[in-house]
């Protein structure tokens, strides 16, 4: 009886719920309609860091510190502890979009495109107007050679940012009138 307790304390953390992602919808909103209004690249660039900020607002601590410590290891260029701490995070909070999109991120440095496709799907499915995913989702789709596929998500994404980097792809990208 008396091994209960240690155990339920190291266990609790690890059988914690995830708690909702934080509901940022009006301020997405608000950002996005300043992003859209934007004249030009550099008044774009605040507010896009601003969406930013918002979707890397995790639901908890412990969700913020496994966001933190997986983008941390991939920027000092461990993608494969960058992808274990980001699959612990996607786990421990299924419904939190940012953790789908930085894992597909690594996925993608780590040059495992179908992987970041399918974090990105599910990524996307949770927050549509995610413009750094619809972005990736279509550079993922261009390096597994499929192209014509990657256009509608690009040109989503640049109707979301029309000052997003990645918008001069859509001169290159083969398909109907782009």
């Amino acid at each position: 009886m008396k091994f209960l307790l240690p155990l339920a304390l190291i266990a609790g953390p690890a059988l914690a719920e995830c708690p909702a992602p934080p509901d940022h919808s009006a301020e997405i909103d608000a950002a996005l309609s300043q992003l859209q209004d934007s004249r030009n690249e550099l008044e774009a660039r605040d507010h896009n860091a601003a969406l930013w900020e918002l979707w890397l607002d995790a639901p908890d601590a412990r969700a913020q510190e496994m966001l933190d410590a997986g983008m941390a290891r991939r920027e000092s260029y461990d993608l494969l502890g960058s992808i274990d701490v980001l699959s612990r995070l996607v786990d421990y909070c299924p419904n939190y979009a940012e953790g789908y999109n930085q894992r597909a991120f690594s996925y993608f440095l780590a040059r495992e495109y179908e992987r970041a496709v399918a974090d990105l799907q599910r990524a996307l499915d949770l927050t549509p107007r995610h413009i750094g995913a619809l972005s990736g989702m279509a550079l993922a789709l261009i390096e597994l050679d499929r192209p014509t596929e990657a256009i509608p998500w690009l040109r989503r994404a640049v109707e979301l940012h029309p000052f997003l980097a990645e918008r001069h792809l859509l001169d290159r990208l083969p398909g109907e009138d782009i």
